[in-house]
């Protein structure tokens, strides 16, 4: 994000302050997206500069979202309260055509990203908030955590990284319990919202991405 556009990740925060969450019944799986019944329906959009579209397709029978970037930053974001503790595996699927030109982790300036799947967990005050952003990264191995460039209350974890694999549907799982632990060195709080996000205004170049099912579950698969 650039300075005078905010920054993602504090902004997607400030937009939970008034969040109310909502406990889903104890089950093996929440389902954080419906896209196949509801679309985006529940999901709210967050935006910084310009606007990402965020486009329902149908693929091999089920329905997608198309993320869409120029030059632009907006995020989507569904609000949904959980004990990490309990529903602590995160999956999703993803695919990106390609990673962003110029794009550096470690840099404001690069702070871009063809795809990222945010956690979000606020804290009684606002500069107790905290996310883990999983990315699919332009340069950070794969593996590895650093702080978001704009603020330390933001932990990125490259997921992916590179074209390798791009144009590919991958399908992931992260224990969002054991990296917040190993992220931040406390036990979590109850998280409050997870979002999905992909912006190109720092480099002002374009992107494209697919997010399909997004989901929490008591168990490893």
């Amino acid at each position: 994000m650039t300075r005078s556009t905010g920054i993602a990740v504090i902004a997607f925060m400030a937009a939970l302050l008034l969040c109310i969450g909502v406990p889903g019944a104890m089950a093996a799986e929440l389902r954080v997206s419906r896209f196949d019944s509801e679309g985006l329906a529940g999901w709210e959009s967050k935006s910084f500069k310009g606007h990402t579209e965020y486009l329902i397709q149908h693929e091999n029978g089920h329905a997608i979202v198309m993320a869409v970037s120029r030059a632009s930053a907006s995020g989507m974001y569904r609000k949904i309260h959980f004990d990490p503790a309990t529903y602590r595996y995160l999956r999703w699927s993803w695919k990106i055509a390609h990673t962003i030109s110029g794009g550096d982790e470690r840099s404001k300036s690069g702070d871009d990203y063809a795809a990222r799947v945010y956690v979000l967990f606020p804290g009684r005050y606002f500069w107790q908030m905290k996310a883990i952003v999983y990315i699919w990264a332009n340069r950070l191995p794969v593996g590895e955590s650093i702080p978001n460039p704009y603020t330390s209350s933001a932990k990125m974890v490259a997921v992916e990284s590179g074209d390798g694999k791009a144009g590919q549907w991958l399908t992931e799982e992260r224990d969002l319990y054991a990296d917040y632990r190993r992220l931040f060195g406390q036990e979590p709080h109850d998280a409050e919202a997870v979002a999905i996000m992909t912006d190109t205004d720092n480099t002002g170049g374009s992107a494209e991405a697919w997010y399909g099912a997004i989901t929490l579950a008591t168990d490893r698969r």
